[in-house]
């Protein structure tokens, strides 16, 4: 029990200065955010204000993974833009509650194992997707629209960039937008600002039960967007839990965090807001802000809340160019840019899984279909790798036996060569095939060895199969049809 304690001291206040401080960043980047995907779902700007808000509070306390920032994302918010056009609020809210408990659902049967199935090159592909997505969506902010907020875009990486090389006391981004939304507000500059992205009401969430008919109909309207949702979101927190792990060589509770992600999307459904989960751009400047532990992600949640309800008024003053600088500084962050040169060295499939993962992740917006076809292709890849069979025939006496070595993986994908390898109608009486460095893995396998002894047989020859392994021997003796090895005559 006391370890247990020690380690929730650590998490919470083991980092205090850092963790409040990259916070309050997070905190002001969060908000553009949120109005942003409110929009992007056909939803009031507040909704993603409050979904920000309880996402953020409670999954700093149930969450797995310290310092990681979970709110509202555009990944889920594209997941509901049909179900609000069709139906409403209401339903979104509906669809949110069964969201979280899919997720505890998830958590509890431990879907945080699956991470080991995704290769590092699609993670990769993740990561730089998002990077390019960040930055696209900071594009209609700024070009086009005056010379003014070019400068100001340009003051503010500059002050992101330069700061840390003389003092890391403050985190830059928050000293940018400090700055910079002074220097506007005091020289009265035409600048685009964050109350110009959509309304902001001084208001705390309210609890309520959404106003849905509690039937079996609500449940088939609701039902496939939660499955969605789900998925979705537990991809890219469970993805962004790894990248924060690798940024901070710490460790996350994969099966916890999904419990956790659950937890937060019931408690945004029941105050108002819309489905979210976790946020790499955020996570990251947490992460380069300082922010280590649960306090940071507490932070951000409760400050978001108080700039919205107490210092509302001011928040809506807030250009979007300074805004735009600290997302463009993230997006130059995120991106994994010695990926690129790595592509030279790794193999050639690697490079090919990233780039289709990025593709597709940029072409539809989806994370969930650009992570899984990236999983896909490294399976389809892979299984290409493994399909090489070869067939040696050995030199023997006398010469009326032949024995051949079996060298690969004997499955579906590596049969075809396998059966074309032998010489059915070479001049021998007695065939042996040496299966020491092989292994039969399927059905298909099985079939392929029962053609070879059919074949064999039907040029007057009799054959003998040695050194399958004990799995494999298992699985002749049982689904062979020709050919019934048994235990002497396979490992004879």
């Amino acid at each position: 029990m006391s370890l247990s304690l020690s380690q929730l001291k650590q998490e919470w206040f083991g980092n205090v200065r850092g963790d409040i401080l990259a916070g309050l960043v997070v905190a002001l980047a969060l908000i553009p955010e949120a109005i942003a995907f409110s929009i992007i779902a056909g939803v009031d700007p507040m909704v993603g204000l409050y979904a920000s808000f309880c996402i953020a509070v409670v999954i700093a306390f149930a969450g797995g993974r310290p310092g990681m920032i979970s709110a509202a994302t555009g990944a889920m918010a594209l997941v509901m833009v049909t179900l609000v056009k069709d139906y409403g609020l209401q339903y979104l809210l509906a669809a949110t509650l069964l969201t979280g408990v899919i997720q505890i659902i998830l958590g509890y049967l431990n879907v945080g194992r699956f991470m080991k199935f995704i290769p590092r090159s699609v993670m990769v592909g993740f990561v730089n997707a998002l990077a390019i997505l960040i930055f696209m969506a900071q594009v209609p902010h700024f070009i086009g629209i005056n010379a003014i907020t070019y400068g100001f875009v340009a003051a503010s990486l500059a002050i992101i960039y330069l700061l840390p090389r003389f003092t890391k006391a403050v985190p830059s981004p928050l000293v940018a937008i400090i700055a910079l939304t002074g220097v506007t507000l005091y020289a009265n500059f035409d600048l685009r600002t964050v109350g110009d992205l959509g309304h902001i009401s001084q208001a705390l969430p309210a609890f309520f039960i959404p106003d849905v008919p509690f039937t079996f109909e609500t449940l088939k309207i609701i039902f496939p967007y939660a499955i969605s949702l789900s998925i979705v979101g537990l991809l890219e927190s469970l993805l962004t839990a790894s990248i924060v792990d690798d940024m901070t060589d710490t460790e996350s509770n994969k099966n916890q965090e999904a419990r956790g992600q659950g937890l937060a999307n019931i408690a945004a459904g029941l105050f108002g807001g819309m489905a979210g989960c976790a946020m790499i751009g955020q996570s990251v400047i947490n992460v380069k802000s300082g922010g280590r532990g649960r306090l940071s992600t507490f932070v951000a949640g409760t400050v978001l809340m108080f700039l919205i309800i107490v210092l509302g008024d001011l928040v809506v003053q807030i250009p979007m160019a300074v805004l735009v600088g600290v997302m463009i500084m993230v997006s130059v962050g995120t991106f994994d840019w010695a990926s690129i040169k790595l592509m030279k060295k790794n193999p050639l499939t690697d490079s090919i899984v990233m780039l289709v993962t990025v593709a597709i992740v940029i072409a539809t917006h989806n994370l969930a279909i650009g992570v899984m076809s990236g999983i896909l292709l490294s399976a389809i890849f892979f299984v290409v790798k493994i399909s090489k069979v070869h067939v040696k025939k050995q030199s023997v006496h006398p010469a009326d036996k032949a024995i051949y070595e079996v060298n690969g993986q004997i499955f579906f994908a590596s049969v075809t060569d396998f059966i074309a390898d032998f010489n059915y109608t070479e001049k021998v009486h007695f065939v042996i095939i040496d299966f020491s460095n092989a292994h039969v893995w399927d059905e298909s396998g099985v079939g392929a060895i029962d053609r070879i002894v059919m074949k064999f047989r039907e040029n007057g020859k009799a054959v003998s199969l040695i050194g399958l392994n004990e799995p494999s021997m298992k699985l002749v003796d049982r689904l062979a049809m020709s050919y019934k090895p048994g235990p002497k005559a396979s490992g004879q």
